[in-house]
C-alpha cells in the first residue's frame, strides 16, 4: 500500500516542481480524515497542488470559487419545489469526496460558516434534512494573504476545523525554469492519470488506525498542546480538537515514513503546521512583534522529549 500512495506523490511531481514536502504533507491529512488549509501569494500553484492530488485518486472531485457574494445554498446545495409538487434537493458542490474551496477567505463570514458542518460532522443540513456525505471527505482550501484586496478574515470556529496549515513559497530559479519546459507544448495536468481506486485511499486510511503511538509519545503532544494553551499572549487556547489532529496527523505522517509507529521527531515537524493557524494572539502579543511561530518553537524547546528506553 506504501508503494502507492508512493506513485501519488509521483503524479504529483509532474505537475509542481520542488514541492514533494507539500504533497506528502497533503496526503496525509487525506489519510488522517482532516482537512487542509494552503495559505499564499496567487499563482504559486496552490490550486494545482490540491488538483493534482485529486486527478490522482479516483475519487470524486469538485471545486467551489468563493468570492464576496456567494452564499451556503451555493455550497451545500438546496431544494426546489417541482410540477409534481414535491420539494428536489439538488447536491452542492460540497458533496463529493475531495473538495478545493478555493480563495477561501474571499468569501463571506456566512458562506464561511456553511462550511463548519461539512468539515466537522460529515453531513450538511437543509430545509431541516440532513444529507450525510461519503467517505472519503477532504476539505482543501486555499487562502490569499489577510493583507490582500477583497478578504475577509477567518473565524477561529474554521480555522479550528483544519487539520494542517501550509505555504507554498516561490520557486527557486532551477524549478522555475523546470516549470517552463514542463508547460511548453502542453497542460501537464490534462495527462495525469489516477494511480490509486477510491478503496486503496480508505484502505491507507484504516492503516494509520494501526500505527502505534507509545505512551511517552501520547503525552508529550498533550504536554506541547497545554503549554501553549496557556500561555499568557494567547487570547483563546488551544482546543482539545487541535490535540487530536497533532496525534492523528503524527499516524499518517508515519506510515508515510514507511514506519508503524510514531517517534517525537514527527511531533516536532508537524506541531507548527498543526498548532500554528490556531494560536490567536492578543493584541499586545502582536504590538510586540510576536508570531505563533515563535510560541510553537517555544514550546518544543520547552517540553522534555521522550527518550528511548534501553
Amino acid at each position: 500500500m506504501i508503494k502507492e500512495l508512493e506513485l501519488v506523490l509521483d503524479n504529483i511531481d509532474k505537475i509542481l516542481i520542488g514541492h514533494r514536502h507539500s504533497a506528502k504533507l497533503l496526503l496525509a491529512v487525506c489519510l488522517a480524515k482532516g482537512h487542509v488549509l494552503i495559505e499564499d501569494q496567487p499563482g504559486v500553484g496552490k490550486t494545482m497542488l490540491v488538483k493534482g492530488l485529486a486527478s490522482s485518486l479516483d475519487c470524486k472531485f469538485s471545486r467551489i470559487q468563493f468570492n464576496s457574494d456567494i452564499l451556503p445554498s451555493d455550497i451545500a446545495g438546496l431544494e426546489i419545489y417541482n410540477r409534481d409538487g414535491e420539494y428536489k434537493f439538488i447536491k452542492g458542490p460540497i458533496m463529493a469526496n475531495i473538495v478545493l474551496v478555493d480563495e477561501i477567505n474571499r468569501g463571506n463570514p456566512r458562506a464561511q460558516a456553511g462550511l463548519l458542518e461539512a468539515m466537522e460532522e460529515k453531513q450538511v443540513t437543509v430545509m431541516g434534512k440532513k444529507y450525510k456525505l461519503h467517505e472519503p471527505f477532504c476539505v482543501m482550501a486555499t487562502q490569499n494573504p489577510e493583507e490582500l484586496v477583497g478578504t475577509f478574515p477567518l473565524s477561529e470556529g474554521i480555522l479550528d476545523r483544519f487539520m494542517a496549515h501550509l505555504s507554498l513559497g516561490y520557486p527557486g530559479p532551477k524549478e522555475e525554469l523546470e516549470m517552463l519546459n514542463l508547460k511548453e507544448t502542453c497542460d501537464p495536468l490534462s495527462t495525469l492519470g489516477t494511480v490509486i481506486t477510491q478503496e486503496q485511499l480508505l484502505k491507507g486510511q484504516a492503516m494509520v488506525k494501526d500505527v502505534m503511538v507509545e505512551a511517552s509519545v501520547k503525552r508529550y503532544i498533550v504536554d506541547v498542546v497545554q503549554y501553549l494553551r496557556y500561555r499568557k499572549e494567547l487570547s483563546t487556547g488551544l482546543s482539545p480538537r487541535a490535540t487530536l489532529d497533532l496525534y492523528n496527523l503524527c499516524r499518517s505522517w508515519a506510515l508515510l515514513q514507511k514506519r508503524d509507529f510514531v517517534i517525537p521527531d514527527d511531533v516536532k515537524y508537524l506541531a507548527s503546521r498543526t498548532l500554528g493557524h490556531r494560536i490567536f494572539l492578543r493584541n499586545e502579543a502582536r504590538f510586540q512583534g510576536t508570531l505563533p511561530s515563535n510560541l510553537v518553537e517555544d514550546a518544543l524547546n520547552t517540553v522534555s522529549v521522550p527518550v528511548a528506553r534501553r
